[in-house]
C-alpha cells in the first residue's frame, strides 16, 4: 500500500553536498515505490559561526519531480512550530528526520514533538552521527532532546549504532548501509573525463573528494604522497577536489614543505553535481584517509563509478570496503596509505578489484533501503 512520506532535512535550495543529495535521492526512491513524498527543508541551515564554507545555497536548478517545501530556520523557534504544525496537519504515515549535528537537536526535536500530536505519524530518524566529530557545549542535551522525540532509528554504520544504543537502548533501530549515489550520471571513459577537466589522460590519478576538514585526514594523504616509494612513481598525481571547511593555510604550507606542487591538482571549491562524475572517472583510485569517521557518501559514489578505494580503519569505513576485494583498508598513517597506493599500481589488482566492485555494489540498492525503512516503520508505535 502506498504511503505518505515526509523527509525533514537539507535539500534544494541548499547546496547539494552529501546530505541534500541523499535526501533528494531517497525521495525519488520512495516515489519509485509508488509513495507520495515531500521534503521539508531549511531556509537557514547554519548560522555563520557554524558554516565554514563560502555559501550554503545552490546555483543549480531544483531537482525535477520533487516537492520541496522551505520552512525551517535552525535558529528561529517560531519556524520550528510552523513546520511542525504543517507536517502534523498533513498526517503523513511516515516522517523521516536526518540528524547529523547536536546543534539541530532543538529545531528537529521540537518539530517532531509537534508532529507526534496527530497520533498517526511514525517518526524515524536517520542518524548520520550521534556523537559529533567536533564537540561543542550542549551536545549531550541537544542530542538527547532530539532522540527522545523519535519512535525509531536508522544508522548507516555500526559505530553509530553503538553510540545510539547508549542513548536509546530500548527503541527499535536498524543498521542499513549507505545506498549507492547513482544520481551523478553514468560512468564515462577516463579520456572523456580528463578532457572535461583539462587533464592529461596518460597520468595515473588518485582522488581525494569532498569537503576538507581535519578529521578527513588530507594531511595524512599529502604526507603519503611524499613517501619516497611514491615519489619514484612519477606518473601518479593526486587530485584534491573539495572546498576547505577550515583554514587552508596549514595545508598549503604542508604542500610547499613536501614539494608536492607538481604532483598535485588542487580544485579547492564546491564541486557541482554535474561535475562530480568527471573527477571520479578521471581517477584510478579513490582515497579516504580519515582519522575518524562514521560513514561516508564518497564510498558510495566510488562504488557507482566502479572505482577501487583506499580507506582507513576508522568508524564505519571498513564495513563497506572488504579489504583486498574492492580496495584496501589500512591504518590512518601516511606509510600505510602510501603502501596501499603503491600496491594498487604495482600488483596488477586493478581489474580484479573493479570486477568485484560491480558484484558487491548490488547490495546497496535504494529499493532495499526503502523496503527496510518501511519494515522498521511497521514495528514502531505512534503513541
Amino acid at each position: 500500500m502506498a504511503a505518505k512520506v515526509i523527509i525533514v532535512g537539507p535539500a534544494h535550495p541548499l547546496r547539494g553536498g552529501g546530505m541534500a543529495t541523499f535526501n533528494e535521492r531517497l525521495a525519488y526512491a520512495f516515489q519509485e515505490e509508488g509513495d507520495e513524498v515531500e521534503i521539508v527543508t531549511f531556509s537557514l541551515q547554519y548560522p555563520s559561526f557554524l558554516f565554514p564554507g563560502k555559501s550554503q545555497y545552490s546555483n543549480e536548478p531544483a531537482p525535477k519531480g520533487l516537492s520541496i517545501k522551505v520552512l525551517i530556520n535552525s535558529i528561529n523557534p517560531v519556524s520550528w512550530w510552523r513546520a511542525g504544525n504543517y507536517i502534523r496537519k498533513q498526517k503523513p504515515d511516515l516522517v523521516i528526520f536526518r540528524f547529523w549535528l547536536p546543534f539541530m537537536g532543538p529545531a528537529l526535536g521540537t518539530i517532531a514533538r509537534v508532529v507526534r500530536r496527530n497520533r498517526h505519524s511514525r517518526i524515524l530518524a536517520i542518524t548520520d552521527n550521534v556523537v559529533p566529530h567536533e564537540k561543542r557545549p550542549g551536545d549531550l542535551t541537544f542530542t538527547k532532546y532530539f532522540l527522545s522525540s523519535c519512535h525509531g532509528f536508522v544508522t548507516m554504520s555500526r559505530s553509530v549504532q553503538q553510540d545510539l544504543e547508549k542513548f536509546e537502548p530500548h527503541k527499535p533501530s536498524l543498521y542499513l548501509p549507505h545506498p549507492l549515489y547513482d544520481n551523478f550520471g553514468v560512468e564515462e571513459s577516463k579520456e572523456t573525463a580528463c578532457k572535461a577537466l583539462n587533464l592529461d589522460p596518460s597520468i595515473d590519478y588518485i582522488l581525494f573528494f569532498g569537503f576538507i576538514r581535519a578529521y578527513k585526514g588530507l594531511d595524512l594523504l599529502l604526507k603519503a604522497m611524499a613517501d619516497q616509494r611514491l615519489e619514484k612513481q612519477t606518473s601518479i598525481k593526486l587530485i584534491v577536489a573539495g572546498e576547505f571547511y577550515e583554514d587552508a593555510t596549514p595545508y598549503h604550507r604542508l604542500i610547499e614543505e613536501l614539494g608536492l606542487g607538481d604532483r598535485l591538482i588542487l580544485k579547492a571549491d564546491f564541486i557541482p553535481n554535474a561535475e562530480v562524475r568527471h573527477y571520479f572517472c578521471a581517477a584510478d583510485l579513490v582515497v579516504q584517509p580519515y582519522k575518524h569517521a562514521t560513514q561516508s557518501g564518497v564510498t558510495q559514489v566510488a562504488y557507482h563509478f566502479n572505482k577501487p578505494m583506499v580507506v582507513t580503519k576508522v568508524g564505519g569505513l571498513a564495513e563497506l570496503v572488504p579489504n583486498g576485494e574492492v580496495g584496501y583498508v589500512v591504518e590512518p598513517q601516511p606509510q600505510a596509505i602510501a603502501e596501499a597506493i603503491l600496491n594498487f599500481y604495482t600488483s596488477g589488482d586493478k581489474a580484479v578489484l573493479i570486477q568485484n566492485i560491480k558484484k558487491y555494489k548490488k547490495h546497496f540498492s535504494w529499493s532495499r533501503f526503502v523496503e527496510a525503512i518501511k519494515k522498521l516503520a511497521d514495528q514502531v508505535r505512534t503513541l
